[in-house]
């Protein structure tokens, strides 16, 4: 435990138990990340009467795009910034799986609200899991 400057210790807990502490921004893009993702799983089990084919691919968030070269064909952009990259699976290798990378800063500031985050971050997934899939995106809107 940390004490505070005048080696007295902390004084008290900083919230009331029965209050959650305030999530931080990644934590809360994350959690909207999450949401859309189950939101859209959810559709395509609807929808397609099976089980999502979801359950294989990984998702991640990352704060910034590295440094992409222009003829990466997999990447979601905006304005020359990319907001998302498609990692294709590469089996016997550890990336086994396909993997989906969003980029929380350039998503976060195309958008004014946090209703226009949260429908960014999903047409942003679909449009990525549609290439996937090769599927139209339509068909795995919420």
């Amino acid at each position: 435990m940390r004490r505070d400057r005048h080696g007295r210790g902390m004084r008290g807990p900083l919230a009331p138990s029965g209050l959650p502490m305030r999530r931080t921004p990644v934590e809360e893009f994350n959690a909207l990340v999450l949401q859309a993702v189950n939101a859209i799983e959810r559709h395509m089990t609807e929808t397609m009467g099976r089980h999502s084919p979801l359950g294989h691919v990984e998702f991640a968030v990352e704060d910034v795009p590295p440094q992409m070269r222009a003829y990466e064909a997999d990447i979601v952009e905006s304005h020359g910034v990319a907001l998302s990259k498609l990692y294709p699976a590469q089996p016997g290798t550890a990336a086994a799986a396909p993997r989906i990378v969003l980029y929380r800063r350039p998503i976060e500031l195309r958008s004014d609200s946090d209703a226009e985050l949260g429908m960014l971050v999903s047409s942003v997934l679909v449009e990525q899991l549609a290439s996937l899939l090769n599927l139209p995106p339509e068909s795995l809107e919420p």
